[in-house]
């Protein structure tokens, strides 16, 4: 009798044995061997970071233990996929791939298509599960809207894929193990090791700590806490990372929030906070679907009446102060030195960040919008660009939304206490002067300038770029390309029940790039 061939589970952004398809499908076909490869290519990427590589490190390690579990290695190959397959290839024979799709930036995409051709031209059949909402191949997102939300919800509501328990593990694995597991935080990829002290952990277990104590303590408060950064810290769910790694699992967490969201009454304060976070959880997936569907959201401005307005200029000193959270305005200067050292920020400021950026000073989307993929350790392709292209202006299908930092270190930091955390610098003044430490009074005796930067009129500069991209959308050819770009990529917002009492369905607003995602919860 024939043996079966060797089954690889490729693990890529999916670090979990729980839920995952491809590793329940291997080893119900024949002996299991589950890789993971820590390709140059993907930590070369712009967009590549230290701080991404040790939650990565840190869930590979967890995967290690729990597949350790089930009688399973974890092989870690350090080279490319390709290179990987073509190894195991010659030692083995016949392979069957397993792993989940992906929708990530140009290098993975590119990768990806590298090895479908290899296993097309060596006759290695690769199965691909999905385990977010995405459908590949959608031409657009109005006329297959509802069909779109149907597979969502029988995605999320269909049974959790279970581990395997009597997994039979390929022999002679090991000669295909490059690191070994108590290696991996040793490994630096060439970049700077620079530290990012209060990064969180990944792994599963830390997950699952974390989503525990968001469904049964943190989460009440998460609807009030949203959009100011001291609070968000604490009350916000901080699954956006795992759920960008993949220790959890989206139709876990959507299965076990449906669980708790029956315990509590309509209307307190815990089921309008459940129903909040039900809602980002249910954008998390529209926000991936823009990227699949647009790839050159990563890279290219949205319109093409918007393209080419500013120059692009990673030494520019407005960039250049902005990376360091020197820019003089102190809610972006807090808000950047909170990233550097933790890694992660609420949404609403993660927005102030980006329309300051491009309205306030400036800048092209692009170069802001790598320094932050970055230094967010839950970087998602597919939530990042999408959102950075909106907050900049550069859809041309939205409202534009310019945030006055003013306003929200009024609205969002009224104690001063973030901005005292990170601008130590500023914590000498009088409360009501933190925010605009430019118009103090001089009997203060402090500087603008010499004890703090001074900032430039990003009031004016944000009225002119208001203006200026106003003006180019309400051409009849960029109005065109507005619809396109609707037809194609608009995802309907869901109306409250008033709005579907007043609207008809088809003046029921739909909006490209809805306010929301993972990235804050």
């Amino acid at each position: 009798m024939a043996k079966a061939p060797i089954q690889v589970v490729w693990f890529k952004r999916d670090l979990r044995i729980h839920d995952h398809a491809p590793l329940s499908n291997a080893a119900a076909a024949g002996p299991v061997l589950p890789v993971f490869a820590i390709e140059p290519g993907q930590w070369q990427a712009p967009d590549s970071a230290l701080r991404h590589w040790q939650f990565a490190a840190d869930s590979l390690a967890d995967l290690a233990q729990a597949l350790g579990t089930l009688g399973l290695p974890l092989c870690l190959w350090q080279g490319s996929m390709l290179d990987l397959l073509a190894a195991l290839k010659a030692h083995y024979g016949e392979l069957v791939l397993h792993s989940h799709e992906e929708t990530g930036n140009a290098w993975s995409v590119g990768r990806d298509l590298s090895v479908k051709a290899w296993c097309q031209q060596h006759g290695t059949p690769w199965h691909e599960a999905r385990q977010h909402g995405v459908v590949r191949g959608l031409k657009s997102r109005v006329a297959d809207r509802n069909a779109w939300e149907k597979q969502w919800e029988t995605l999320m509501t269909a049974p959790t894929a279970t581990a395997p328990q009597n997994a039979q593990a390929a022999e002679c694995w090991q000669a295909f193990q490059h690191i070994d597991v108590e290696q991996l935080h040793d490994l630096t990829l060439g970049f700077d090791t620079t530290l990012c002290p209060e990064r969180q952990p990944g792994g599963r277990s830390e997950g699952r700590a974390v989503w525990r104590s968001f469904i049964n303590q943190r989460g009440r408060r998460y609807r009030g806490s949203l959009s100011k950064p001291l609070l968000a810290w604490e009350f916000g769910s901080r699954l956006s990372p795992h759920l960008a790694w993949g220790t959890l699992s989206m139709r876990e967490v959507v299965q076990s929030l449906r669980r708790q969201r029956k315990k509590h009454a309509d209307d307190t304060p815990w089921s309008r906070s459940l129903r909040a976070f039900a809602s980002r959880l249910h954008w998390h997936c529209h926000f991936i679907q823009k990227l699949e569907s647009e790839p050159s959201i990563e890279s290219q401005t949205l319109h093409p009446a918007l393209r080419g307005l500013r120059e692009r200029d990673p030494e520019h000193p407005n960039l250049l102060a902005w990376k360091r959270g020197q820019t003089g305005v102190p809610l972006v200067d807090a808000c950047m030195r909170s990233l550097i050292a933790t890694g992660w920020i609420n949404f609403r400021m993660r927005a102030m960040l980006i329309s300051h950026a491009t309205f306030g000073l400036g800048l092209h989307w692009v170069e802001p919008a790598l320094h932050l993929a970055r230094l967010f350790t839950d970087f998602e392709p597919g939530i990042h660009y999408p959102q950075v292209q909106m907050q900049a202006g550069a859809t041309g299908t939205n409202a534009l939304r310019v945030y006055n930092p003013i306003k929200q270190a009024e609205d969002n930091d009224p104690s001063g206490e973030f901005v005292a955390r990170w601008v130590p610098e500023l914590t000498p003044l009088p409360l009501e002067w933190r925010a605009k430490p430019w118009a103090l009074p001089e009997r203060f005796g402090f500087q603008p300038g010499e004890h703090y930067p001074l900032p430039n009129d990003f009031e004016c500069e944000a009225r002119h770029w208001k203006k200026m991209l106003y003006e180019l959308r309400r051409t009849p050819d960029a109005r065109e390309a507005s619809q396109a770009i609707v037809d194609k990529l608009a995802s309907q917002r869901r109306p409250s029940k008033r709005t579907r009492q007043q609207k008809p369905a088809h003046r029921q607003q739909l909006s490209l790039l809805d306010e929301g995602g993972l990235n804050d919860a």
